[in-house]
């Protein structure tokens, strides 16, 4: 019997015998056709919601810092919480685009565009509020070193707030040019089947795309060359973040385990937000066939990975404050799980360390509901992380007579809230103006990784060949002969 030559052990990526036409029809469909009344809905809403964040940021910028809740001993409050958690968010599509590229994972194929994406847009509303927390917006320019007539004035270049300038702007730019080179051969594929002043649009959008072997060689060196700088920008860009807080002496943040750590977080949290976004998206677009259980099965294991070394973290914390000796380190950590913020902390030790060892079960990492809770809950643990790190270190400083309690306004939760609009309006717009998943590499990946052409079902006469495999009798019949 003639034996397949792809193991049955992987599990097809794109399902339904899908022909390259129908791949095409299936992707280019919600950009083509009249939004449904899921889309619909949920713009309108997000709309709504981004548009009383931007009152709240106006009111902000015209009335001051005043309107937020912080005072001299807790200086920062949600505006840095929320600053880190979109970076961290903004983490998972680069992971996705260029370190499982230089892999070669073929999984990375039905999620990448959409997680790209999501990079995009979350250091959009991660950006803003640097911005806003500065004060006097109108001064931004500030922070930018360039010869100048103001004394001159110079940034400080031992600061690691300057460092986040420079980290974040070239993560934005690199993560943009690799958004757009993948985009590149899907705008030409919609210009050809588009009409009128759509064709044209995309016509510039595909700039010249022809398809040409050329063409190809082009985009594949040039998808290495930005995979190549994304890989350490991955890694850098929420290291130095944690430098804002680990280069200071406060106790709980005057610590060297924060850049791995913070980086591991980052990515926990990336995914969890692909997860949350995919999970919706698959279901109102109707791409079931291309974002797969084992698409979502994947990213659960790269969550059970990352969960796991943010808990070692998180202990390993906890032992060098006990370790060390030193009572002011000692008593941030006591304060954090004991103290008035001690919900913060069990908030984020349950949704961090506990919820994602679920997924040690393969029915669970297969559940798409229970995947898509405990994304959310991950979300809210990441947070949490955030706001532990922050306010807590800060609201009990070493002079019992500084100590002080924060609580956000309604300007502050505004502004999250409306970020958090910001980000769903820009998404809902992408997903009716591109391809959400990339149709030129899910073609790319059809011939092994189709379930017509891989899989136990891939061919019914070699059913009863995979069944063996699956019982052990052919590698007992191996031995034998």
């Amino acid at each position: 019997m003639h034996h397949p030559v792809i193991s049955p052990v992987r599990e097809p990526l794109v399902q339904g015998r899908k022909s390259y036409h129908q791949i095409t029809e299936d992707i280019c469909a919600p950009t083509e056709k009249a939004p449904n009344l899921a889309w619909t809905a949920g713009f309108l809403l997000s709309v709504a919601i981004a548009a009383f964040g931007v009152a709240c940021i106006l009111l902000t910028i015209w009335n001051g810092i005043g309107e937020w809740n912080l005072n001299r001993t807790i200086g920062w409050g949600w505006d840095i919480t929320n600053f880190v958690w979109w970076i961290g968010i903004g983490h998972a599509g680069t992971l996705i685009s260029a370190i499982l590229l230089l892999f070669r994972q073929k999984w990375r194929t039905g999620v990448n565009r959409a997680a790209e994406a999501m990079t995009i847009f979350a250091v959009i509303c991660a950006g803003l509020f640097p911005l806003i927390h500065m004060g006097r917006i109108w001064l931004a320019f500030f922070i930018f070193p360039y010869p100048n007539t103001r004394g001159p004035l110079w940034v400080n270049f031992n600061s690691p707030l300057l460092w986040d300038v420079f980290a974040i702007s070239t993560y934005f730019t690199v993560s943009l040019l690799f958004w757009y080179t993948g985009l590149v051969p899907d705008f030409a594929t919609v210009r050809d089947r588009a009409k009128g002043v759509r064709k044209k649009i995309y016509s510039v959008l595909a700039m010249g795309w022809t398809g040409a072997a050329k063409h190809w060689q082009r985009h594949e060196s040039l998808s290495l060359v930005l995979a190549g700088l994304a890989t350490p920008l991955v890694l850098s860009v929420h290291t130095i973040v944690s430098f804002d807080f680990a280069t200071s002496v406060i106790p709980g943040w005057h610590t060297t385990i924060f850049p791995p750590y913070f980086v591991a977080g980052a990515i926990f949290s990336g995914f969890a937000m692909v997860l949350t976004l995919m999970i919706i998206t698959r279901k109102v677009l109707g791409l079931e066939e291309y974002i797969t259980v084992g698409h979502i099965e994947s990213m659960n294991k790269i969550i059970v990975l990352t969960g796991s070394i943010v808990g070692v973290a998180y202990l390993t914390e906890l032992f060098i404050a006990w370790y060390s000796g030193y009572i002011y380190e000692q008593f941030a950590f006591y304060n954090r799980a004991l103290g008035p913020y001690w919900w913060s902390y069990f908030g984020m030790m349950t949704c961090n360390v506990i919820s994602p060892q679920f997924f040690w079960s393969k029915k669970l990492r297969r559940n798409i509901a229970f995947t898509f809770v405990l994304s959310i809950f991950i979300n809210l643990g990441m947070w949490f992380e955030r706001f532990v790190i922050i306010v807590t270190s800060l609201h009990r400083d070493y002079l019992p007579s500084s100590w002080s309690m924060y609580a956000p306004t309604w300007v502050e939760v505004g502004i999250f809230v409306g970020t958090i609009g910001i980000f769903f309006v820009l998404f809902l717009i992408f997903v009716r103006v591109a391809p959400v998943v990339a149709i030129a590499e899910i073609k790319h990946v059809l011939r092994s990784s189709g379930d017509q052409y891989t899989g136990y079902d891939a061919d019914p006469k070699y059913k009863e060949y995979y069944e063996s495999v699956k019982s052990g009798e052919h590698a007992a019949s191996h031995d034998q002969h």
